[in-house]
């Protein structure tokens, strides 16, 4: 298969020396299909797997479009559009490195940060802003920020936002931005309300796809293995102690909590990670992943898509996931950029049948076992061995905000009215959830909830 170098694209020099420093040379195919024709100033539907390089795809088109244009303008001149604050976080960190080189001020508004801090950045001067859809809405009804500047619009996860139910959110954003601007769409499925959004909001796209929807991912292996209702915690558990990164999923934010409190009282380091956690100690807990002081994460499907960490050998969909889009994001967070990875999908005999119907549906061939806790086979499978036994005992570090946003732990999320007069949404990260007109008490949510 020919590659294609970044040098070969026309990117700002600056650009390419920062992506050479990073040992940044060969695009992935979605760059290499999908730039050519976004810095050529046209509307792109990119249509990846997860981790298979849509950030730099539309970041590197954004910036080089934006270089050489109104030093810190009071309006950002560009937008990324992405579901979540993890994912928020993770664009930043990929692309502000690369903006500074071109000079430019790239930063982010996202729920769960402090939404005064965000508007005093907003108020500075922005090229590029990266946003949740729930907390832009935000700074949009209060006044704390204009689209109608922006020329350059990214959707990220085009898809998630529609299963999450952002994108009349999304649409009325887009309302506010100019007409004539450029548009760059990449999500992993192209169906239902994303078709929609493209036809309302691109012209004359250009649409490159590199991948099946379906898990396409040769170095990707999976497996089904049932176990007895009353062994499967133990078989977790040695799961849990194997060697190298493991991403357990599981639906509710209670099992979560629950899952990781068991795993660390039998010797397992583990983290939890769901919508219910304050954005420190969400940041707090990914950081530890990341530097493989927890080298298990605990999570419901907040951590589904977006969240990059290098290295995952292995994910355990712990609760099988709801359909077959859910089992192929968790799934993609092993196997990325090319490396090999296992998904395992824990599963009784009475769940054989509905699990079955999910990965045929993922296009998805999984090789089936029965297993015990000690089996050699669950061994071979997950490197599953006897965990220490010892409880770990909970270190309080102080809390990591990665990427920018800024805020105050604990700080509140922004107030005021509904987004544009409608529902307030704060699945990306705000405090309460109201409905309608004023004067509402503040919903609960159940743990079931999206995250």
């Amino acid at each position: 298969m020919t590659t294609t170098s970044f040098a070969d694209l026309n990117l700002p020099k600056p650009l390419l020396r920062e992506l050479q420093q990073g040992g940044m040379t060969e695009a992935f195919p979605i760059q290499a299909a999908t730039l050519p024709d976004a810095l050529a100033g046209r509307d792109v539907l990119g249509r990846a797997q997860t981790g298979s390089g849509k950030t730099l795809a539309f970041g590197l088109a954004l910036l080089s479009r934006l270089d050489g244009g109104k030093a810190r303008p009071k309006q950002p001149r560009a937008l990324v559009l992405v579901p979540t604050r993890e994912l928020a976080m993770q664009v930043a960190d990929a692309l502000i490195p690369l903006a500074k080189s071109l000079g430019l001020w790239c930063r982010t508004a996202v729920g769960g940060m402090s939404f005064s801090r965000q508007a005093d950045m907003l108020a500075r001067g922005i090229d590029l802003l990266i946003a949740t859809p729930g907390r832009l809405s935000d700074h949009v009804r209060q006044g704390t920020c204009s689209l109608g500047a922006v020329q350059f619009v990214a959707l990220d996860e085009a898809d998630q936002m529609a299963d999450m139910g952002f994108l009349p959110q999304v649409r009325e954003i887009l309302d506010l931005t100019p007409k004539d601007g450029q548009r760059l769409l990449f999500s992993a499925t192209l169906d239902g309300d994303v078709e929609r959004l493209v036809k309302a909001y691109l012209t004359n796209p250009v649409t490159h796809s590199v991948a099946p929807v379906t898990a396409s991912v040769t170095t990707m292996d999976h497996h089904l293995l049932q176990v007895a209702k009353e062994e499967k915690q133990a078989v977790i558990t040695e799961i849990g102690a194997r060697d190298g990164r493991t991403i357990m999923f599981v639906r509710t934010k209670h099992h979560v909590d629950r899952l990781t409190t068991k795993l660390r009282a039998n010797g397992v380091r583990a983290g939890a990670l769901h919508g219910g956690k304050t954005q420190g100690q969400r940041n707090r807990v990914l950081a530890d992943f990341k530097e493989g002081q927890t080298p298990v994460l605990v999570a419901t499907d907040v951590a589904a898509r977006g969240i990059h960490v290098d290295d995952v050998s292995l994910v355990v969909h712990v609760d099988p996931a709801a359909d077959h889009k859910d089992y192929l994001h968790r799934a993609g967070r092993t196997a990325r950029a090319g490396a090999s990875g296992t998904v395992v999908t824990l599963l009784t005999r009475d769940q054989r049948r509905a699990v079955r119907r999910m990965t045929d549906k993922a296009g998805v061939r999984p090789e089936y076992s029965q297993v015990r806790p000690g089996d050699t086979e669950l061994a071979r499978i997950t490197g599953a061995r006897t965990p220490s036994g010892v409880p770990v005992v909970e270190q309080h570090r102080p809390s990591r905000s990665p990427g920018q946003g800024g805020g105050r732990r604990g700080a509140p999320a922004g107030r005021g009215r509904p987004p544009f007069g409608g529902r307030r949404d704060h699945r990306d990260g705000g405090k309460g959830q109201f409905k309608g007109g004023r004067g509402q008490r503040p919903q609960r949510r159940s743990a079931t909830s999206a995250n």
